[in-house]
């Protein structure tokens, strides 16, 4: 093998990171009418008022958490210019389960790294009374952004306390808002009757983008991420279309946009071009049917794998009662109970909606009656890398020995 080395190239990018999720731009294309709701309910901060409670709802993608750090940062900046305190103290939801863990976090991040609380042992209110504590030892004014806040389901007292952490005595050096971010639009209704009523939040809906923002949102990177006559002309709109297809989410037509772009530079092109796109599109869904078979339950993942062991054989699409046979086989191998025949149906059903698998309704007429067929979405090669660990622990069927050798899998 020749000597690998790295050497700097620079000639499709200008800025790769700006196609990240991370990156902020200068402006926010698209938002318009969510941008000004955002910005009057931001208002009372720059004023010297008690900041209002404010709730964003949308999917993930549609630009909730990029309209966030775009308006904080100016907010930012324009109180340092009036001379108004303002801390911002920002909470990232995703694995916190309850208002006790929000909270431990929230104290956390104010607090020195030697002097950190340890995630459990704390009686709740003692932990209240350390961020109460924190919290007045800043002063001014203090927003609370709590990203992906669904997270917290049916504990959301931290809701409750937060607003009403001044009126009750808690805190009397800092005005507190809270600004939440959900990819749940029936959260709020979710919410427990005292907490709906404690907030009296506003609320900003963000929908899905549509082609033409989307267009809108990825010109604006490229512009950035590129440089001039990198891309061809077809490929900002065949992401923006793709996006648009994946229920308007920019995150995901910027990864396209990326990809596409990466498949561009490992080739050394001079261009991106819509081909570049599609194999990028390929590559994303193969690693989100990936992601979804692994992530199934264990009888879940043997119904995939007994129909990916029929495909092997070249038996599909396979009927549900032939499906379920090789089913039973495996779980006699995997020392499991199997379940009943009309949950293993269920099943099917359920890897369909997933587009992992297709099906379909076959009718013999009288002699033959009605019944479904089912077969792999996905090539057996990727389905099977999915079950890796699945095929470890169950033993590999004999019928996908030469399909693992052949995509140079190994399973020990």
């Amino acid at each position: 093998m020749d000597e690998l080395s790295f050497e700097p190239d620079d000639s499709l990018y200008r800025n790769r990171d700006s196609l990240s999720e991370e990156y902020t731009p200068a402006e926010i294309v698209g938002r318009d009418s969510e941008l000004q709701k955002y910005h009057s309910a931001l208002q009372p901060v720059i004023n010297g008022e008690s900041p209002d409670n404010i709730f964003l709802y949308g999917k993930t993608g549609v630009g909730k958490t990029a309209a966030t750090n775009f308006l904080l940062k100016q907010l930012q900046e324009d109180t340092e210019r009036f001379d108004i305190e303002l801390t911002v103290i920002d909470v990232n939801c995703e694995g916190l389960s309850s208002s006790y863990q929000v909270a431990i976090n929230l104290v956390n991040k104010l607090r020195s790294p030697e002097n950190q609380l340890s995630k459990t042992g704390h009686p709740q209110y003692e932990v209240y009374e350390y961020l109460w504590e924190a919290i007045d030892e800043l002063g001014g004014t203090v927003l609370i952004v709590l990203d992906e806040v669904d997270n917290i389901g049916e504990d959301d007292s931290i809701l409750y306390q937060i607003p009403r952490a001044r009126s009750n005595g808690n805190v009397t050096n800092a005005r507190l808002g809270i600004i939440g971010i959900s990819n749940d639009l029936a959260f709020r209704e979710n919410l427990s009757p005292k907490v709906r009523s404690s907030l009296c939040d506003r609320n900003i809906s963000f929908p899905p983008y549509d082609a033409g923002e989307l267009e809108a949102v990825l010109q604006q990177r490229a512009d950035v991420a590129f440089h001039d006559g990198a891309l061809d002309d077809e490929v900002i709109p065949l992401c923006a279309a793709y996006g648009a297809q994946d229920a308007g989410d920019a995150r995901k037509a910027l990864d396209l946009l990326r990809g596409a772009g990466d498949f561009a530079r490992a080739e050394e092109a001079d261009v991106v071009t819509g081909d570049h796109v599609r194999r990028s599109r390929e590559e994303i869904e193969r690693e989100e049917v990936m992601d979804g078979i692994a992530d199934l339950a264990d009888h879940q993942q043997l119904t995939v794998y007994a129909l990916a062991t029929l495909e092997a054989e070249g038996n599909t699409p396979a009927r549900s009662q032939l499906v379920y046979q090789r089913y039973e086989t495996l779980c006699d191998s995997a020392v499991k109970d199997a379940r009943t025949s009309r949950r293993v149906r269920d099943f099917l059903a359920d890897l369909e909606s997933l587009s992992i698998t297709t099906s379909g309704r076959q009718n013999t007429g009288a002699e033959g009656g009605q019944y479904r067929e089912h077969q792999l979405q996905h090539d057996l090669p990727t389905v099977l890398s999915a079950m890796s660990e699945l095929i470890r622990r169950v033993g590999v069927h004999h019928s996908i020995e030469d399909a693992i050798e052949d995509s140079n899998q190994v399973i020990v």
